[in-house]
């Protein structure tokens, strides 16, 4: 079973992501939430996650810098950042941050659970909505 962590400052999209989507349906287990990198970072070292969802924009330690940090120490770990913001420098960064996928806000669920590797033709159906705002 994979394991999902969950990092956003922004406590509606965290908890969104976390309630909306039933993990534990479709092979996931979550096992934390954190609301920046540095909280993020911790639950990494103890939950050791195999899947992080993580904001890019938050205090204290950002997701770009989270990314850096993962990938050096827990290279076998799927980063999958979130921004509501449309501004490309923040891409390209993701990208020179080797993580595994970028997405804009508000999320898809599908495309969401298509990215942590479980949408696609596998016959879900009526999953279809939105998660948080920019």
């Amino acid at each position: 079973m994979h394991r999902i962590l969950i990092i956003d400052d922004d406590r509606i999209i965290r908890r969104g992501l976390a309630k909306i989507i039933p993990w534990e349906e479709y092979g996931f287990q979550l096992v934390g939430e954190a609301a920046d990198g540095e909280q993020g970072l911790n639950l990494i070292e103890t939950e050791y996650p195999t899947i992080v969802i993580s904001d890019i924009k938050m205090p204290f330690m950002d997701g770009l810098e989270l990314a850096q940090i993962v990938k050096e120490r827990y290279p076998l770990i799927k980063l999958i950042l979130l921004t509501g913001y449309t501004d490309f420098s923040y891409a390209q960064q993701a990208v020179k941050a080797h993580v595994f996928d970028y997405l804009l806000k508000p999320v898809d669920k599908e495309n969401l659970l298509e990215k942590v590797g479980i949408g696609g033709g596998d016959g879900m159906v009526g999953i279809g909505g939105k998660i948080g705002g920019a």
